[in-house]
């Protein structure tokens, strides 16, 4: 009876050293601004290593207060979640054991087999997609990233749009109204389409065959090696915080180098505009420039090139600008040295039969070296969500660069 009294008494003791296990995250902010809900993260395997869990999804992240806050657990093993800290200040959360409650998702995607293989995914502030090998095969030249609008909502909407857009029933009935109502088959076409406001955003933003809202490519000299669709595409986070889509692209041939692949990594955390990429070459043998390309739909639209600060941005019209769109802010930002930013127009025959009437591309070159990573952020905000206007969104950028040069300094014990 004693010795079962004092095996009982041990497996108490352990299950109360258990319970009060915790890990403290302190996270310091070197910056002269406050830091509100940026995205940090600590590898689980640090976690766990001092809170010895049979099940890594029963933990809660607590803030200086006790409250739960909102934490994703990565395909990589990290624990991720918002901090807000003050300039020059620095905040301290724990992690523990505990039934974490319900988080709202604010980041979501997929791949849309049902519309030619496009890749699309958002947050509660905007939406991104690029294109597939469905697309290729059709011979449309769609090489850059496209952005949705939203506002009115942090819920997600992309999956509702093409939902509606592909409306099987819709789409026949719409044909079949051509023939004898044109006028009800425009009305129910703009009911269901993605290209139309329906209280929540729309597709107004015109990729056509250039770089888009950020895409990135090599370069031969001055010419661009525009990247096609995709070849395949793995979605390796979902939500509740970040999406990560892996990117591979079918082989090229630059120079003396054959067999060329290029993947990207893409991913959009909750409570960012921007989109962090990181693009590596496999079998290339020789340093070449790579470029970041916004493209400009006005030749002497309001562009920002700053090389010296490590970002671009571009002001875009939107498509059909007089359907009341307003205006689609653009921008990339570079955590590494760029060696030119600038603005480089098409000559008139390329514009016409080779970029679908778009002017040119305000550009962000470097150097990529082979068997490296080549990283940067792109994205994008809308004139009538929360971002108004080109000043706003400059500061945005701007500061987004100065948080890429001074990060978050994140220790745990």
């Amino acid at each position: 009876m004693k010795k079962l009294l004092f095996f009982i008494a041990i497996a108490l003791i352990c299950f109360a050293c258990n319970e009060n296990k915790t890990v403290t995250v302190t996270v310091t902010n070197p910056a002269a601004f406050e830091r509100a809900a940026e995205m940090v993260e600590v590898s689980m395997g640090d976690v766990n290593s001092k809170l010895q869990l049979a099940d890594t999804s029963q933990i809660v992240v607590l803030d200086a207060d006790g409250q739960q806050i909102p934490y994703q657990i990565t395909y990589d093993e990290k624990v991720i979640f918002p901090v807000t800290v003050q300039a020059n200040e620095t905040a301290v959360y724990t992690i523990q054991p505990g039934i974490p409650v319900i988080f709202e998702t604010k980041t979501f995607g997929r791949c849309y087999p049902e519309r030619l293989d496009d890749v699309a995914w958002e947050n509660e502030l905007v939406a991104f997609r690029t294109y597939g090998p469905a697309l290729q095969t059709t011979g449309e030249r769609a090489f850059g990233y496209d952005i949705w609008t939203k506002y009115n909502t942090t819920e997600p909407v992309v999956e509702a749009r093409y939902a509606d857009e592909l409306n099987v029933e819709a789409r026949a009935k719409i044909e079949e109204l051509r023939k004898i109502d044109p006028e009800a088959a425009e009305e129910l076409y703009r009911s269901i389409s993605y290209h139309v406001d329906h209280g929540n955003g729309l597709d107004c933003y015109k990729v056509g065959p250039t770089l888009g809202a950020g895409a990135s490519a090599l370069m031969l000299g001055d010419t661009i090696v525009y990247p096609y669709c995709y070849a395949t595409q793995d979605i390796l986070d979902n939500g509740p915080l970040r999406f990560t889509v892996k990117l591979v692209y079918n082989p090229l041939t630059l120079k003396r180098d054959s067999d060329v692949i290029e993947t990207r990594m893409i991913t959009l955390d909750a409570g960012s505009h921007m989109n962090k990429t990181v693009v590596s070459y496999t079998n290339l043998k020789e340093v070449l420039p790579v470029a970041t390309g916004i493209v400009l739909h006005e030749p002497d639209g309001a562009v920002v090139a700053d090389a010296a600060n490590g970002y671009i941005s571009y002001v875009d019209p939107t498509d059909n600008v007089h359907n009341d769109n307003g205006k689609v802010f653009v921008g990339a930002v570079f955590p590494a040295s760029v060696k030119e930013a600038k603005v480089v127009l098409f000559p008139e025959k390329e514009k016409k039969e080779l970029r679908g009437g778009a002017d040119g591309h305000v550009l962000a070159i470097s150097d990529y070296e082979p068997g490296s990573e080549y990283t940067y952020y792109w994205g994008a905000a809308w004139d009538k969500a929360d971002i108004k206007t080109t000043e706003a969104w400059n500061r945005y950028i701007s500061e987004f660069a100065k948080k890429l040069h001074t990060p978050l300094t994140v220790t745990i014990r």
